[in-house]
C-alpha cells in the first residue's frame, strides 16, 4: 500500500518556518537487543549465490555468538539481481518488522532495486507496531531512509550482515554494539585513519575473512570555503546512498524537509555517500538534483562518505560534491567512514548528532533521543 504520510507544505519551506514553540514529535527507537533476542535476515534487494553460502554461515555464526537467535527467510536467492519478486520480499520484510519477537532486521547486503518494494510496504502499520531496529547501507538506504522519514523510526545505516563478521578498527563500533544500546545513550566514533582503496575480499574462497585489509591511511576532510576554522556542529542524522535516495527525493519517500519539521526544527545532519561506480559526473547530477528536490534544504552541515568511485579529467568527486552542494552555505566534511570503502561508522538516523573537526580532534557523537 502507498503511504500515509504526504507533504502538507511547499518543497521551499524550512523547518524555521515552523511557529517558534511549536512541539516536535520525539523520534521513536527500537528496545535494545537483549541475549536471546531474535534477528531476522532476509534479502529486500540482492540475495546470496550459491558459492557465497559459507560466508553466510559465517555471518549468521557471529550474530548467534552474541546471544541471539537468528532467523533466515525465504527471500534468499542469488540467481538475480533481486532475491525473489517485489511481492515476496516486501512481504517477508513487513513479517519480520511486526514480528514481536524479532527484534532486529538485518540483509546480506545491498543491492540494485529494492526501490520497488517502496508502494508495497504499509508505512501505516509500520507507524503503528514496536519499532524493529532494520539495519543496512547501499541500496538498503532505498528502504532505511523513507522508513524513518515517514514514521519517525530510527533506523540503522550500518555494516551488512555479511561484512558483521570483521574485527571493528579501533574508535568504531559494529552495529551490534549500537542496536544493543538503550534509548538516551549516548556514544562516539572517530576516524580510525585508516581505509581500503579498492576490492572486496572473495567471500568464495575466504569465507571466514575477519581481518579488514586498510592499506591506506587518511582521515576527514573540510571541503567548504570556511574549512580554515574547528568546526562543531549539531543535527539530527539522515541520508543514504547517493545512488539510490537519489531517486527519492522530490517524493513522498524522500521528503527530508517535512521530517525536520516535524523532528528537527534544529536542522539536520545529512550525510551522503557513493557506491563507487559512477563517476563525478554522474555523482554531481545527483547532488544536484537532490539539492534541487530540498534534501539538503534543512542541513547545517553535510557529512560525505569516502568513495573508490572515479574521477573525470575536469572534476574530481571532492569537486562534485562541492559544484552541487558549495550553494548550501553549510560545512562539508568529506572522507568521512560512512560509505563502500572499509571500515564502516555506522549512522543512526533520527539520532541527535554532534560533529567535531579540529586539527587535532575528529569525532562524531550520537545520542538516542
Amino acid at each position: 500500500m502507498a503511504p500515509s504520510h504526504r507533504p502538507s507544505h511547499s518543497p521551499s519551506d524550512s523547518p524555521s518556518d515552523a511557529p517558534s514553540g511549536t512541539p516536535t514529535t520525539p523520534i521513536r527507537y527500537p528496545r535494545p537487543l537483549r541475549p536471546g533476542d531474535r534477528v531476522g535476515v532476509t534479502s529486500p534487494s540482492s540475495g546470496v549465490p550459491e558459492p557465497l553460502r559459507k560466508r553466510l554461515e559465517v555471518a549468521v555464526a557471529t550474530v548467534e555468538a552474541r546471544g541471539y537467535e537468528v532467523v533466515v527467510g525465504d527471500c534468499m536467492g542469488g540467481s538475480g539481481h533481486v532475491s525473489a519478486p517485489a511481492a515476496e520480499r516486501a512481504a517477508e520484510l513487513m513479517a519480520m518488522l511486526t514480528d514481536p519477537d524479532i527484534r532486529a532486521v538485518v540483509p546480506p547486503w545491498g543491492g540494485e532495486t529494492a526501490i520497488d518494494l517502496l508502494p508495497l510496504l504499509d508505512f501505516d502499520r509500520l507507524r503503528e507496531a514496536e519499532p524493529t531496529w532494520l539495519v543496512g547501507y547501499s541500496d538498503m538506504s532505498t528502504i532505511l531512509t523513507p522508513l524513518t522519514l515517514l514514521t519517525g523510526i530510527a533506523t540503522l545505516h550500518g555494516n551488512n550482515l555479511m561484512d558483521t563478521p570483521y574485527r571493528v578498527p579501533e574508535g568504531l563500533l559494529s552495529w551490534l554494539d549500537i542496536a544493543a544500546l538503550p534509548e538516551g545513550s549516548r556514544f562516539a566514533q572517530t576516524p580510525p585513519g585508516r581505509h581500503r582503496t579498492s576490492g572486496w575480499d572473495d567471500y568464495s574462497v575466504f569465507p571466514d575473512v575477519r581481518e579488514y585489509t586498510l592499506n591506506a591511511t587518511g582521515t576527514w576532510t573540510r571541503l567548504d570555503s570556511g574549512g580554515d576554522g574547528d568546526l562543531e556542529v549539531e543535527g539530527r542524522l539522515i541520508g543514504g546512498c547517493i545512488e539510490t535516495v537519489s531517486n527519492l527525493a522530490g517524493t513522498p519517500y524522500g521528503d527530508v524537509t517535512a521530517f525536520a519539521r516535524a523532528h528537527a526544527p534544529e536542522g539536520l545532519l545529512v550525510y551522503v555517500e557513493a557506491v563507487g561506480d559512477d563517476d563525478a559526473l554522474e555523482i554531481c547530477r545527483n547532488l544536484h538534483g537532490m539539492r534541487l528536490a530540498g534534501f539538503f534544504d534543512a542541513a547545517n552541515a553535510v557529512l560525505v562518505g569516502r568513495t573508490s568511485a572515479p574521477d573525470r579529467d575536469s572534476l574530481t568527486q571532492h569537486e562534485a560534491v562541492l559544484d552541487a552542494l558549495g550553494p548550501l552555505g553549510v560545512p562539508i566534511i568529506a572522507d568521512v567512514e560512512c560509505g563502500h570503502v572499509p571500515p564502516y561508522l555506522p549512522l543512526v538516523n533520527g539520532a541527535r548528532a554532534r560533529v567535531v573537526l579540529t586539527p587535532t580532534r575528529q569525532e562524531l557523537v550520537q545520542t538516542l533521543d
